[in-house]
């Protein structure tokens, strides 16, 4: 008897299941304590990992922790500390004038708003889509390469695009499920389903979803 592959509406339940049962907890990754903290350390984690940044936000918070000591820091000196980051030039000067920003716009407070968010220097659509889901608690669905990159090979978008994706995943999923699962998805890609360590035909929930699949799968990059 032919080995079938999931049906769409199966793999999203199984996914779902399976994720929940390797992560019911779901941590943030980068280090925060506040939504500044979480704006600044998700800022810098462009191109760059989790780990290093966590590495690197505690001497930024002591050179500055909130907006109004960071705009009084001067760029040169927010640029040696974050470094190891990379982009160092663009970011450190984000990060100044996105405090100023704070301070004259918004008294000191990171805006409990999407379109507010994404209109500070250095923060795009998933920046602004973390702040709001892990700092406030609001429903976003944060799409990276590597949630694109799963998304592709389990088959629930064909996007050519992180924003097609989000989409596609925000139809697929309960609302009350996204900020969870978006976590739970870049931990199973960092652990399981990583760019190089499967093709679509390794992990368990690729070969789960996929059983019949013979061919590395083709990712569209975002």
């Amino acid at each position: 008897m032919a080995v079938k592959n999931l049906l769409k509406q199966e793999r999203v339940d199984y996914i779902q299941q399976r994720l929940e049962e390797l992560y019911p907890e779901t941590p943030v990754p980068l280090d925060h304590k506040d939504p500044y903290t979480l704006l600044v350390a998700v800022l810098l984690s462009a191109q760059c990992t989790d780990e290093r940044v966590n590495q690197v936000t505690p001497a930024l918070w002591e050179l500055a922790d909130n907006p109004r000591d960071m705009a009084k820091a001067p760029v040169e000196q927010i640029k040696a500390v974050i470094r190891p980051c990379g982009l160092s030039p663009q970011k450190s000067k984000a990060i100044s004038t996105l405090s100023q920003i704070l301070i004259n716009e918004y008294h000191g407070e990171v805006p409990e708003n999407m379109a507010a968010l994404e209109t500070l220097p250095g923060v795009g659509h998933k920046t602004a889509s973390v702040v709001m889901s892990q700092a406030f608690g609001h429903p976003a669905f944060p799409v990276d390469t590597h949630i694109h990159r799963l998304a592709q090979r389990w088959g629930l978008t064909s996007g050519k695009n992180v924003a097609q994706t989000e989409k596609d995943l925000k139809r697929l999923f309960p609302r009350d499920n996204w900020n969870k699962l978006h976590l739970q998805i870049i931990f199973y890609g960092r652990e399981y389903c990583s760019a190089r360590g499967c093709d679509g035909t390794v992990c368990e929930i690729c070969t789960t979803c996929y059983p019949a699949r013979k061919n590395p799968k083709k990712i569209k990059k975002a």
